[in-house]
């Protein structure tokens, strides 16, 4: 039985949201298409999920598909799916709302460009919203499968401040989409445009998409589908083109870019499984926002049926980036998020996803330069917390970072820990590195003017994480790396060592006096082998924390050991030698005062 219709407004940020998706977001408007047939598979799959323990709720309607029907007359286009439907609650959470919290924060991402803001739509909850590009009203009719015929629901808005929700009677379980289009959008009321968008979009829905029959022009009784209605992961890499590779990881992952690189694999033997992962092209939207701890992205399938948004057991965080399917012969179909995280199976999947990532960037690495540089620019930071997070890998992980260094042109970070040994000199046993705020102040820090007159190369390491990173780092390929600001720097030869000594007795007065001053906030004052062309620097000992690092640390609220610093200056510099000569003069003038 109908009851009255109940009037309520949207939140104040979704009400703009609607107002940005109907009169801005118009690049690639046939979208909305894309968008309402994954919401409509991924109700399927849910339903599909929860009735292997519970038959009752497929009823004698088992087999799951997705039908479209286009009403010239009416000029409506339905999109409705037979899958597990909603309650009134989750209509109101999930169609009332917009991403929920995330709602804000969507708003301040967008540019103002409409081209570049649409690539948003379906990337931060609001596919469903998408529908308003075409449509200038939209009723969902909805009832929970396992519900009783009288619970059905039905939603309808305009796009604009407020939605009508009411009571319904739904004979069938499911969701219904109904799109009341604008006039300048008929297309969308074409059977064969349908047609084309569905099988450019959305042609590897593992559940049929179906449109009716058509003779002459009219429709007939019966409908057709139009789609393969298999999983693209199970079919043969043989049989499918480029095209639907990026086909699939555009609906998978909601993105309008094509993906940068992925790999299909079948493992058979005493575990069966199929892999097929994703390296995107750009950091995907909801990267930006979700945690190391909250992640998706990777989807978990037992027998074609889908389980749950594996990422975080089936990925380590720093390749959070990853897109893609597994899916398992072997894992338990009742298997829960507890026993997922616990089980042994679940452990070599796991390990398999890594080593085929790694052997992805690897072969890009290898095969197209231009392309995992582009990897580099997105994601180079994110595969940086591999080398503290992933021990038994970090010479792998460490082979693929790129660094800025005094031997790349401008800030491009082209140079791999390999080249630097490539062109180490002869009797060089360090890779040098050092830290700082950015490229700019790294490449200028007066640190490294010792080394560069010698013609070592150093690396430039201008993000934040780096100082972190390096910590785990140590060593690779059997060099040990060394920080610039620490320590003494190794003399090349005998008469460099000569030459420095003598510049330090001549300098003593002028080192005392300094220490004197100075007293114990320094831990000494010392002739400098870094410095050729600045007065003074500020170096650490072997083993203290890096001055970047305890910037960090302090910034993050967090206690810094205590460590003296080493006051360094160099007795060539016109300033040094000025400031010594007054210190002397000023020390005459008292001598021979009466």
């Amino acid at each position: 039985m109908n009851s009255k219709p109940e009037t309520r407004a949207f939140e104040a940020e979704v009400s703009q949201v609607l107002h940005l998706v109907t009169h801005s977001l118009y690049s690639h408007k046939e979208i909305f298409l894309r968008e309402l047939i994954s919401n409509a598979s991924d109700a399927c799959d849910k339903l599909r999920f929860a009735a292997l323990s519970d038959a009752s709720l497929t009823g004698d309607d088992a087999e799951l598909r997705i039908e479209i029907v286009a009403d010239k007359d009416a000029r409506t286009l339905t999109i409705r799916d037979n899958g597990i439907g909603m309650t009134r609650e989750e209509v109101i959470e999930n169609i009332g709302t917009i991403a929920r919290s995330g709602t804000r924060r969507f708003l301040e991402s967008l540019s103002g460009d409409s081209r570049k803001d649409t690539q948003l739509i379906g990337q931060f909850g609001v596919g469903f919203y998408s529908a308003f590009i075409v449509a200038d009203r939209v009723t969902l009719v909805t009832r929970k499968a396992g519900a009783a015929a009288g619970d059905g629901v039905r939603w309808e808005s305009g796009g604009s401040g407020e939605y009508t929700l009411e009571a319904v009677d739904a004979p069938e379980r499911g969701t219904s989409v109904t799109l009341h289009l604008k006039e300048d959008e008929t297309e969308f009321l074409d059977n064969w445009k349908l047609r084309e968008l569905i099988t450019r979009y959305s042609d590897h829905v593992a559940f049929p998409i179906r449109l009716p029959k058509m003779e002459d022009g009219k429709p007939t009784a019966g409908f057709e589908t139009v789609n393969h209605a298999a999983a693209l992961w199970t079919r043969a890499k043989s049989e499918l083109t480029d095209e639907d590779y990026q086909g699939f990881y555009k609906s998978l992952a909601h993105d309008y870019n094509d993906a940068l690189a992925w790999t299909h694999n079948r493992v058979e033997g005493s575990q069966s499984y199929t892999l097929l992962l994703y390296v995107p092209e750009k950091p995907p939207f909801d990267a930006v926002f979700t945690g190391r701890d909250e992640r998706k992205g990777l989807k978990l399938y037992i027998r074609r049926v889908f389980i749950m948004d594996a990422s975080e057991q089936l990925l380590p965080s720093y390749l959070r980036f990853v897109r893609g399917v597994v899916d398992s012969d072997d894992l338990p179909l009742n298997v829960s998020r507890e026993i997922l995280q616990d089980n042994r199976l679940v452990a070599q999947i796991r390990a398999a996803c890594v080593k085929r990532t790694l052997d992805l960037l690897e072969k890009l690495a290898k095969d197209e330069p231009e392309k995992f540089a582009q990897f580099t620019n997105a994601f180079g930071n994110v595969l940086k917390e591999g080398i503290a997070e992933d021990g038994a890998n970090r010479e792998r992980i460490a082979k693929l970072l790129r660094f800025a260094s005094t031997a790349s042109d401008g800030d491009a970070k082209t140079v791999s820990l390999d080249d630097y040994i490539g062109r180490m000199q002869a009797g060089q046993d360090a890779i040098w590195y050092v830290t700082a705020d950015s490229f700019a102040a790294a490449k200028s820090s007066p640190l490294i003017e010792g080394l560069r007159a010698k013609g070592v190369e150093v690396l430039l390491l201008g993000d934040r994480i780096d100082e972190w990173m390096i910590g785990y780092l140590g060593e690779y390929g059997g060099k040990k790396l060394r920080n610039a600001a620490k320590g003494e720097l190794d003399a090349a030869d005998g008469a460099e060592k000569e030459r420095r000594e003598k510049a330090a007795a001549e300098a003593r007065p002028l080192l005392d006096r300094l220490a004197a001053m100075l007293g114990d906030r320094v831990a000494e004052v010392r002739v400098s082998d870094r410095l050729t062309e600045s007065p003074s620097c500020i170096v650490l000992g072997e083993y203290d924390m890096a001055l970047h690092m305890q910037r960090l640390l302090r910034e993050a609220g967090h206690d810094v050991p205590d460590s003296k610093p080493i006051l360094e200056i160099n007795p060539a510099h016109p300033l040094v030698q000025r400031l010594a000569g007054s210190w002397i003069a000023a020390g005459a003038m008292r001598d021979e005062s009466p």
